[in-house]
């Protein structure tokens, strides 16, 4: 039982467009601090100031507004924020917590190049880190130095991570880290330790890429007097090829999938089943993700992206909507085709009447278009080819019986069962001319129902202009 207030964050680089895994790693610690009754920060890592857009802040805001997850302060943009990592890196330079490097980059390139021919880890040396009864190098003219952190000597670094158990890196193997460039602006290990602090963040849920910076990160809380979050690295998500899900491999962007129809819903429980599992629901709401969530049941081995296992969520969601609510997020789609929904069926009918065999919003809205176009204008040599001169005499008398039914679709099948038994046929025998002289097509859901949504008046018209004599 956890007695402390839960303070989680997402803080994602814009640096390209966000995907399904990085959406992954913004929903686990969203989902931690609800359950907790806690509060979660949306942070904007900026501080990559070439790659870094304002497109890029938009699509992840979007996105995660589009999938609902809601965050109770931010987005905090890093950038702002530099004052306060300049008095950091003031304040450890004053307490020997950190020094100025004066290697060049081409001297630190020259350093790596000998070490990997030795078969050494190429790794800064410690050449300007002040030690007692240490000499430095005169300081070279016009070089702006960088700081280091004064990584322990020593010992190791130990987390019980909360998906992968305990951790040791030892601090022979990290060397002093570059906290801030020559120019000043601080880097991304430095300032994501700073903003954990400052934000009181008790829980990082992220991506296991980050397990190696963890340890750097750990030594520089402990250094500026802070007690280190406890830690959860999430495997990689992975695609067919067993590569990390990323734009180069073909992975989709959150816009990608609304723009395909996809609903945020089962997005969502796509997601939470990507490195957790709660017994064997597949199919849930947000609310009882939330309900269950707990980080004891995330997965260890890296997730594999299945867009097949996606479809068929998407699948479920479409077919259990609210007809009227589907119908509102499905209009857009139609009038990107070109489709007028004020002029013809209720469109709520339409989209009820599709909704059991639609994987995706935009499918719905292709089915749809049927229902909008004008009645086909079938010519002599079209209507001899699709409605046999057999079929004529069932067909006129389904037209009579339609005529003077009550037009429901409990109706309209029991007129289909007479005539079938009177004629002698098959269903598919009188169906599929029926289809073809209403839609110029043999491919429409269940005729009866097609009957009712079309309206009884508008499907007689077109089933009269069949007949040739």
């Amino acid at each position: 039982m956890l007695f402390m207030h839960i303070r989680t964050r997402f803080a994602p680089s814009p640096t390209g467009f966000i995907h399904l895994g990085n959406l992954r790693s913004a929903l686990y610690p969203w989902a931690f601090a609800r359950h907790n009754q806690g509060d979660f920060i949306l942070r904007i890592e900026d501080t990559d100031l070439e790659r870094s857009t304002q497109e890029a802040v938009d699509v992840i805001i979007e996105g995660m507004s589009w999938l609902g997850l809601d965050w109770d302060e931010g987005p905090i943009y890093q950038m702002q924020r530099i004052d306060r990592y300049r008095e950091v890196v003031k304040q450890m330079l004053n307490a020997g917590l950190a020094y100025p490097c004066y290697m060049t980059e081409n001297e630190l390139n020259l350093l790596r190049d000998q070490q990997m021919a030795n078969k050494e880890k190429p790794r800064y040396d410690g050449m300007w880190r002040p030690e007692p009864g240490k000499s430095l190098p005169p300081i070279p003219e016009g070089i702006s130095p960088v700081i280091r952190f004064k990584n322990p000597i020593g010992g190791s670094v130990i987390w019980n991570d909360a998906v992968k158990g305990q951790i040791e890196i030892s601090n022979d193997e990290l060397d002093d880290l570059v906290i801030a460039r020559p120019d000043g602006t601080p880097t991304y290990n430095f300032c994501v330790v700073v903003d954990d602090m400052d934000m009181k963040i008790t829980h990082v849920i992220r991506g296991d890429d980050h397990v190696n910076n963890t340890p750097r990160q750990i030594n520089i809380m402990k250094a500026l007097g802070g007690t280190p979050p406890v830690y959860a690295h999430l495997p990689t998500v992975v695609n067919d090829g067993g590569e990390k899900m990323s734009k180069r491999n073909g992975a989709m962007s959150v816009r990608d999938y609304q723009r395909a129809g996809y609903l945020p819903e089962a997005i969502l429980n796509y997601l939470a089943r990507l490195g957790w599992s709660h017994g064997d629901a597949e199919v849930f709401t947000k609310e009882q993700f939330v309900d269950w969530f707990d980080l004891k049941n995330l997965g260890r081995s890296p997730a594999q992206h299945n867009p097949e296992k996606l479809l068929w969520l998407n699948h479920q969601y479409i077919q259990n909507s609210d007809p009227m609510r589907l119908a509102e997020i499905t209009e857009p789609f139609a009038h990107e085709l070109g489709i007028d929904t004020e002029s013809g069926p209720d469109f709520v009918q339409v989209v009820s009447l599709l909704q059991d065999r639609a994987n995706t919003l935009l499918e719905i809205a292709e089915g749809v278009k049927l229902f909008y176009l004008p009645a086909p204008q079938l010519t002599t040599d079209q209507i001899k080819e699709n409605i046999p001169e057999a079929i004529v005499p069932a067909l006129k008398d389904l037209v009579d019986a339609i005529s003077i039914c009550e037009p429901s679709k409990e109706a309209y099948s029991a007129i289909f069962k007479q005539v079938l038994a009177k004629h002698q046929i098959k269903m598919p025998a009188l169906a599929m001319p029926v289809r073809y002289a209403l839609f110029a097509t043999t491919k429409t859901p269940a005729i009866d129902s097609v009957l009712v949504v079309l309206g009884k008046e508008e499907a007689l018209n077109r089933l009269s202009n069949v007949f040739l004599d």
